[in-house]
């Protein structure tokens, strides 16, 4: 079953890597860390799909 996330941070860990820390809801914490390069990668399928559910919300229905 997927945890709630309740807290996240992404600070610079050296060498060209970012540090991600992911906190849930039950009090676990994840850490993992990404080259730039997937951190992009990430942002862009973030925005994505933030975007196509943005013009589903804006979407207008027809009623036949």
């Amino acid at each position: 079953m997927a945890k709630t996330l309740s807290e996240f941070t992404i600070n610079g860990a050296g060498d060209d890597n970012y540090l991600m820390r992911f906190a849930t809801n039950d009090g676990e914490t994840v850490e993992v860390t990404a080259t730039f390069d997937q951190l992009d990668l990430i942002a862009e399928a973030i925005d994505d799909l933030l975007m196509a559910d943005e013009e589903n919300a804006l979407e207008v229905v027809r009623e036949e």
